[in-house]
């Protein structure tokens, strides 16, 4: 192993489809550091072994099992930095930097990430702009808050991602069952913060989201992407565009916001992932994520401006300033490939070339079952990406590629009244197929 300044431990890998991209960048960065890199994963290594020096076959889901493996590393190794973009995981992994002493979000910031409850409430105590909410583990509870708050409200799990169990009430004879998806979702949540839902008022207006550095509670700002949902009353992601002259980027009240909200939560080093609402009142921060982007969004960003998320990752969990200069001025964009309605799905077929395209993929194995909310969350079959010199243009690529996608498919029943909702269970891990590269 080349470790000659130590090692660098990254816990989950995640899936080759999403992240191989930035893993390989990573491992460019350690070995140019004389770096070793280990790696805590819950998946038995397959292309993971190209990139590191060794690998840990470990739970990291489970906390305990995690952190035992953790230390176990530590006692062999000396850790000079620790990374993780897994959002089940953060909290987790943002405890054991501090512990280990390496540069992390911080116990409260990591905390405050995490845990969209005390998120408000920082951030409201801080003065900046947020809805009214409550914190509620009962249907009167519920009830009693959005009437309070005033509607419409939108009602969430504590601590889910994804958009998994976030519903619109408009008004009151809606609550209950909104009550009921986001407490579902919330019961499935076998985290720290599982089990509550929040009501909070709806604010509308444009969303978007903010990857960003954190250097010794700097905030460095790389790029923005502009968010696509589906319709009401579930805001599930469709898609999003990153241009390289946003000038959301250069925007000085939007910057200070984020800014300050970091501060007030205590978020010190890392990478962190914030969704914002466009407000006739101003930005209105609806989440902090202690981690990159999904979705892809930190691709979207290396195309469309030529930086590189990897290696940013890799400065800030090393302790170094990263270099944010921009080298391309394009736009680049995702579209997810949604079925019309609960299907099995056989077989999914994208395209090999269209105009603008970058890489195309199906998401799940043939036989997988998708369901729509609120029966299932995430029921893509497909995603496309393409690049162009402007949105519009960018927008007109994506639909043409997403219009080439072709799904066989069978409809299904709808699952029975009270049944726990599903995430699909083949979603591809693309070992046999082409990833994004780097």
């Amino acid at each position: 192993m080349n470790e000659a300044n130590g090692v660098l431990l990254v816990i989950g890998s995640g899936l080759k489809l999403y992240r191989e991209y930035l893993v390989s960048s990573i491992h460019r960065c350690a070995r140019a550091a004389g770096i070793g890199l280990v790696l805590l994963n819950n998946l038995k290594p397959t292309w993971q072994r190209a990139y590191f020096d060794e690998i840990v076959h470990t739970d990291v889901f489970d906390a305990g099992e995690m952190l035992a493996s953790a230390r176990e590393v530590a006692a062999r190794h000396r850790i000079v930095g620790l990374m993780c973009w897994d959002e089940p995981v953060v909290l987790a992994a943002g405890e054991l930097a501090a512990e280990l002493g390496v540069p992390g979000l911080s116990v409260d910031g990591v905390r405050g990430c995490r845990d969209k409850n005390r998120t408000r409430a920082v951030l409201t105590a801080e003065g900046l702009l947020q809805p009214g909410y409550a914190l509620t583990t009962g249907l009167d509870e519920a009830r009693a808050a959005a009437a309070r708050i005033g509607y419409p409200v939108v009602l969430k799990p504590r601590a889910m991602g994804a958009s998994i169990g976030v519903v619109f009430a408009a008004d009151e004879s809606e609550v209950d069952a909104a009550f009921g998806v986001a407490m579902g979702a919330a019961t499935v949540d076998q985290s720290r913060y599982g089990g509550g839902a929040i009501v909070e008022g709806y604010v509308p207006g444009p969303e978007i989201s903010v990857d960003a550095a954190l250097y010794k509670g700097e905030y460095l700002p790389m790029f923005v992407a502009r968010k696509e949902t589906g319709d009401q009353p579930y805001f599930e992601e469709v898609g999003h565009v990153v241009d390289a002259g946003d000038p959301l980027l250069h925007d000085a009240g939007l910057m200070d916001v984020l800014a300050r909200a970091h501060r007030a939560l205590g978020v010190e080093d890392g990478i962190t992932h914030s969704e914002v609402r466009l407000t006739d009142r101003g930005p209105l921060i609806i989440e902090i994520n202690g981690r990159l982007g999904g979705d892809l969004i930190p691709f979207l960003g290396r195309t469309a401006t030529g930086l590189d998320p990897g290696e940013i990752l890799f400065s800030v969990a090393t302790g170094q300033r990263p270099v944010i200069a921009p080298s391309r001025h394009a736009v680049a964009g995702i579209r997810f490939g949604y079925p019309d309605h609960d299907c099995l799905v056989h077989g999914v077929t994208v395209p090999g070339d269209a105009p603008g395209l970058v890489v195309a993929s199906p998401m799940i194995e043939p036989g997988t079952t998708l369901r729509l909310p609120p029966g299932g969350y995430i029921a893509r079959h497909s995603f496309v990406v393409c690049e162009a010199g402007d949105r519009e243009t960018c927008g007109r690529r994506l639909d043409e590629a997403a219009a080439l996608v072709r799904i066989d498919a069978d409809p299904v029943d709808p699952p029975a009244p009270g049944t726990a909702f599903e995430m699909p269970a083949g979603l591809l891990d693309v070992d046999e197929h082409e990833g994004v590269s780097a």
